[in-house]
């Protein structure tokens, strides 16, 4: 399993998300196929230094000018496909002090000017996908690059976390399954003491509380998926569960998939090391697992 792959397919889901949301026909019509028949790319840009998990702290501001069309200024950060994805969807403060409603979404192009990046950034795994700041320095845009209504960016922005957030629990199973698949054939050919790892009772509860937890994600992240697609009340609830405990698991799950590889666990000649980096960022990006827990506790009853 390949989470750099899959990052770039979730992260592209992240930047279309929106535009069926809330874009409007004109909207769909120019970008959607384009994205479709993989000629272009769509990135998101919500995050910034000091508006995580706090995303009405933003500080990237969009204001009217006088050709009636928006100008652009500030940092987002942490953009998955900056540099790359052709298209962006940037989120800024168009209305200071309006509470809820202060904050809007535009589409941008990679070749507006005042748009510009930073290096990319030296990770601890996805490896294969860029990551860059994204500077906004004057950049001016067209009045019918306003994505929605101005003023329901927040709620577009989580409206789309809540789908969103299921494809970052599949890709977390997906690490983790690989991760218990590579444990399963390595203790089954490793021999200690005159017989197979897989034979040791110790192993064997090991891998048993690995499948497990796997399987306890796939059911959790199919019925979100579910969810998903049908547009359920409970979506909230659902993805925000799914994207917890599948990253959880497989952060436990890689993590004892290196313990049973050894000492070959910790080298690159194996999988297991880079599906434990790369399970980290599971409990990270759109969302931390203790936002999810919040979210979880919120949207009980």
């Amino acid at each position: 399993m390949c989470a750099s792959t899959s990052t770039i397919q979730t992260s592209n889901k992240l930047g279309v998300t929106p535009l069926l949301l809330e874009g409007t026909e004109p909207q769909r019509r120019r970008y959607l196929p384009e994205v479709a028949a993989g000629d272009a790319l769509m990135a998101y840009a919500l995050s910034e230094r000091e508006a995580g998990s706090d995303i009405a702290a933003m500080r990237c501001r969009a204001t009217a000018t006088e050709e009636g069309g928006w100008a652009l200024e500030g940092v987002k950060t942490w953009i998955t496909s900056a540099g790359v994805a052709r298209y962006l969807i940037v989120f800024a403060v168009t209305d200071p002090g309006a509470g809820s409603r202060s904050i809007s979404a535009f589409v941008v192009h990679a070749e507006d000017p005042g748009l510009n990046y930073g290096e990319p950034e030296r990770k601890m795994g996805l490896k294969g996908s860029v990551t860059r700041e994204v500077y906004f320095d004057d950049c001016r845009i067209p009045a019918d690059r306003l994505l929605g209504q101005r003023g329901r960016g927040l709620h577009l922005a989580l409206g789309t976390l809540d789908h969103t957030r299921v494809s970052v629990g599949a890709q977390a199973l997906g690490i983790a399954q690989g991760a218990l698949d590579t444990a399963v054939s390595y203790v089954r050919e490793r021999r200690q003491f005159g017989q197979a790892l897989a034979d040791f009772q110790g192993v064997q509860f090991m891998l048993a509380d690995m499948a497990m937890r796997v399987e306890s994600a796939r059911q959790m992240v199919y019925a979100a998926a579910a969810r998903s697609t049908a547009r359920a009340r409970d979506l909230t609830y659902f993805g925000a569960a799914a994207k917890c405990l599948a990253s959880d698991a497989a952060m436990a799950v890689t993590t004892d998939a290196v313990q049973l590889l050894g000492g070959y666990g910790y080298t690159k000649d194996f999988p297991a090391e880079r599906m434990m980096r790369d399970a980290k960022i599971t409990q990270i990006h759109e969302g931390t697992h203790q936002i999810q827990r919040l979210v979880v506790a919120r949207n009980l009853g």
